[in-house]
Order: C-alpha cells, then structure tokens, then sequence
C-alpha cells in the first residue's frame, strides 16, 4: 500500500504530495507555490503578506455564515536532519515507508511536523460535505527556524475569531499553552598556530544519538553530542598538552544534536593513552545512556597533520566552557503536573572561515523571568570564557486559559466521537500561538494533532490511526462551531 493510499485518503492523499516537494525553513517557495495552485485549482480565495504567509480561505456552509469564524493553522517548513549529510532537502524529494502502523522517511525527517497539519487544513477546504462556519487556512513559513512569519503576519491577513493550531504530537491531548523560547549565540574569535611536527592528530567522532526536539524530547536525558565530546576533550586537557584543528557539533537550535567531531593532536608519546582513555569513555557512556542511546556510536581514527590548530588559550577555553554549560532540563511545572517548564539546549557548534567558531544554544520555559535567567547564565558563562555573546529577539510563550470556549468543544468531539476525554495540557516546546495572541487578544485558542514521535530526527515518524482520529475530531469540532452564533 502507497502512503497516498492510507485512511484517510483525503488527508493522507494531500500529505503524500507535500512529502515530494522540497521545503526547508526560509526556503518555501515551492510548497508556497504548491499552495496557491491548491487554492486556485479548487476555487478557493487566497492572499498573501510580504513574508510569504498564505492565507486561504472558505465561505461558511449556507445557512452557517453568522458562526464565529475559525482559523486553521500549520507551517510550510520542515526541519531537515538526514543520516546521510550528503542529502540535499532543497532538491530531493523525501523517500516515505509504511512500517506497521507508523509511516516514517527512509533515513530523513519526515516532515509531518507540520506536513500533517497542512494536509489536515486543506482537506477540510476540500470538503463539500462537511458542515462549517467561516473558515481561513493559514500557513506560516519559517516556523522551525525563527517564526518570522508569525512574527511578520500582515495586516489583515486572518479575521476569524478562533484558531485552531495543527502543530502538536500527541492523539488525545489538547494544547492550550506552551513554552516560550530564545537563542543565545557565542561567538570565539582564534587566532591560527602551526599545528606541531612532533604531535599524533586523531579524529574523534560521537554519531548516531537519538537526537529529537529540543522541547518535546528534552526531558528524556538523551545524549548531547557536543556535551560527550567536550567532556572526552576536557579529561585529555587535563592530562596532555592538547592542540585543537577542528570541530564541529548539531545543526539546528531546536533539536537535540546528534553527532559531533572533532580533530585533535597530542604529543606522539601520548598517542596510545589517549586510545586507552577512549575506550575507558566508551564503557562510561555505554553504562550511563545504556538503555537511551542503544544506536550510539564513538569513534577514533588517525588523521593527517591539519594546515592549522586554534590557539591554545582559545581551544582549552572553548572546551571548558562547551564542557560546564548547561543542558537539559532546568525545572519542572508546579502547575502542570510532568510538564517541563525550564529547559536549555546546546545546540551546535560551528567553524567558520574567518576565524571565528559559533556556539549556539536555545533556551526555553513557559514563564519568562526564567527563560531569561537561563538564557543569562549561559551568557555569563560564555562571556567569562571570552566569546562575545548575542541573545536573539525570543519569543512569547502561550499562557493556559482553562475557561476556553474552543478547547471544551474540542474535547467535547473527542469524548463523543471515541468515549475519551481528552488530557488538556500545555507543551514545552514553542507554537506560533503566543505571537499571535500578542497581536490579535480577542483569539481563542486550541492546538490539537496526531501522534508523532522522535520529530527532528531522522527516526521521525506518525501513527496511521491517530491521523484519522485527529482529523474525525477536527471535522467534528469545525460542525460544532457552526452551530454556535457570534
């Protein structure tokens, strides 16, 4: 059975076809272009902002045009992590594969974060039978990367009074919260030294973590590729003179990193210590993330003699500091039992050309005092260790409002459609929910979606069932809506 194949068709039709287009955070052009011939093949009005946001829209069934109007909403872009990094996301399309119950990419992300939720929303405007109130699609472009089209929204571009967000992961939970974010990025200037004749120079190589979304997936104590390598390259510094060529860790602020690497030297008297001392880390790291990372993978590998290696006070303070900073769970909700409500992610570190490495981390909780706090250690840390230190814009986490009117009709479709009452929880991770609720306070808000597990990942995956449990009580709650007068 093909992917376009699955129940239900309709849905599952529509993801199919976003899978095959290329799509990669400030790179939407093409599912943007996918969009509008969408909207025009079926009739449909459509605009568009400076940005690039895309808004369709879809008159209220007859009799229903007095109903509030909805707003479904999902994002273009996709975030692109492959097992292969020769894999070009701009150009080819992703390979899918049913496997049991779940559909997954074959060695890629899948991008059902948010595929699914835009092939949920354009389904329903296809929908000549379903019963609905004004409706309006929107969907924003790089979501993953900055939000910059929910931070950009133009004037005008939605009017509708409830928004029903398509972007959470998990069946049976309704989100009504979640956490906001911001990124501190650090930056160490080097100066080059000639790397030294008499040293061994070896690459050390840490692959195949589990990675995931640096919000969802936080609190599950998964390896962070570029805290185990800097830790194996502090405990050599402590007992060699170490030269440091290059290194290199994560790519995306918002997922856990995966893999790192660095090239390192040591005298040539040394060089079978430093083997020993690896496979000393290795038993350590298996025992400790033994059930976690069981894929995990930690390699050396000698090299030839580099062109160069960053100074001595640069290297050691760059591993000192990569070493002490913080990652992880920071604390936990008082008020949403299991909920993550501080966390910090060091995401990537980076060489550059001119002479610079870039350490970037992303911080996130869903009160803002303590967003900053972490944020601001991570600053105080970095900036002891002599990089210069750069805090982004951030952005707004979604306050919990328990007397909802859309979040008890969601739940209310769910409980009738299935006998559940779904969890109402809040999410640490960062929806587009709080930029808009900044910019339009009279919105009542839900966010609602399938199961996906591992997202981020190239272990990206969606559960087939749930997918038509989420669009059942989709449908489900748009007909309640319509009901309802303003």
């Amino acid at each position: 059975m093909k992917v376009s194949e699955l129940k239900p068709t309709e849905v599952f039709s529509i993801f199919d076809q976003i899978t095959k287009i290329p799509r990669p955070s400030k790179k939407e052009d093409k599912i943007r272009a996918f969009l509008l011939d969408f909207a025009k093949e079926h009739n449909l009005a459509v605009r568009t902002d400076a940005v690039g946001n895309v808004v369709i829209s879809k008159p209220a069934t007859p009799g229903h045009e007095n109903a509030p109007a909805v707003i479904l909403q999902g994002h273009m872009d996709m975030v692109c992590e492959a097992n292969d990094k020769s894999f070009n996301f701009e150009t080819t399309p992703i390979t899918t594969i049913i496997d049991g119950e779940w559909v997954r990419a074959d060695g890629t992300t899948l991008g059902a974060d948010n595929g699914i939720g835009v092939a949920a929303a354009l389904a329903v405007l296809t929908d000549d039978k379903l019963v609905h109130g004004p409706l309006e699609a929107l969907f924003t472009m790089d979501e993953e990367t900055g939000m910059t089209g929910a931070f950009n929204i133009g004037e005008g571009m939605i009017n509708g009074d409830i928004l029903i967000n398509l972007d959470s992961e998990d069946d049976a939970e309704l989100f009504i919260g979640c956490a906001g974010g911001v990124d501190t990025v650090c930056t160490f200037n080097y100066n080059r030294s000639f790397a030294p004749k008499d040293f061994h120079y070896f690459k050390v190589a840490i692959s195949k973590g589990q990675g995931g979304h640096s919000g969802g997936d936080i609190h599950l104590g998964r390896a962070n590729a570029n805290k185990l390598l800097a830790r194996f390259l502090f405990d050599l510094s402590k007992e060699y003179e170490l030269v440091l060529s290059e290194i290199d860790g994560g790519n995306l602020r918002n997922a856990i990193p995966r893999a790192a690497h660095a090239i390192v030297g040591v005298h040539t008297s040394n060089k079978e210590k430093v083997r020993v001392a690896l496979n000393k880390f290795i038993a350590d790291v298996e025992t400790e993330y033994k059930d976690l990372e069981p894929t995990l993978e930690i390699e050396m590998e000698s090299v030839d003699m580099p062109d160069f290696c960053v100074d001595s006070e640069t290297s050691l303070a760059l591993i000192r500091s990569i070493y002490s900073a913080p990652h992880g769970v920071v604390s936990m909700s008082r008020e949403l039992k299991g909920l993550v409500e501080t966390s910090t992610n060091l995401a990537s570190v980076k060489m550059a050309a001119d002479n610079t490495i870039v350490v970037t981390t992303s911080q996130r909780s869903s009160v803002n005092s303590r967003k900053w706090d972490i944020a601001n250690q991570v600053e105080a840390l970095f900036t002891m260790a002599g990089a210069k230190v750069v805090h982004g814009e951030g952005y707004p986490g979604w306050q919990p409002n328990m007397q909802s009117p859309i979040m008890e009709i969601a739940s209310e479709a769910y409980r009738e459609l299935y006998g559940i009452t779904p969890k109402i929880t809040a999410i640490h991770a960062g929806l587009e929910c709080g930029l808009f609720l900044e910019k339009y306070p009279h919105l009542d808000m839900v966010s609602f979606g399938p199961t996906l597990r591992d997202v981020h990942s190239p272990s990206e995956r969606m559960h087939i069932p749930a997918v038509e449990r989420f669009y059942e009580q989709l449908k489900l709650t748009l007909t309640k809506v319509a009901d309802l007068k303003k």
